[in-house]
């Protein structure tokens, strides 16, 4: 895959709502869950997502400070709700990252802080 392809295959899944793949949740994803709580915890954050791609198939998952897990579709919608009217201009601004971190084979992993708390 070229970042140009994973690209294209990210806008799909987290612009234009395309499906989500499960398996590669649990393939690629999965495993991380005990790594995102403790840097959710460790770094103060409001909730921590990590996005991957493989083979034109898109995952994702999002937790919150309080425990609750997001997978795929329901993650994007939550942090859809979490960054209100932001939630596109970002996703256009992280997508080329996340692409090239994902093409170098990392996987791009978010924490989040709220201004002002």
């Amino acid at each position: 895959m070229t970042v140009s392809n994973i690209k294209k295959s990210l806008k799909n899944s987290l612009i234009k709502e395309g499906e989500m793949d499960y398996g590669l949740y649990e393939y690629e994803l999965e495993e991380l869950l005990d790594e995102l709580k403790l840097s959710l915890a460790e770094d103060k954050d409001e909730f921590i997502f990590a996005v991957t791609e493989n083979s034109n198939y898109v995952a994702m998952v999002l937790v919150e400070k309080s425990g609750k897990i997001y997978i795929n579709e329901s993650a994007r919608d939550r942090l859809k709700e979490l960054w209100r009217g932001a939630y596109l201009s970002n996703m256009k601004k992280l997508i080329p990252m996340f692409a090239r971190q994902l093409n170098d084979g990392s996987i791009p992993i978010n924490g989040v802080k709220n201004i002002g708390k």
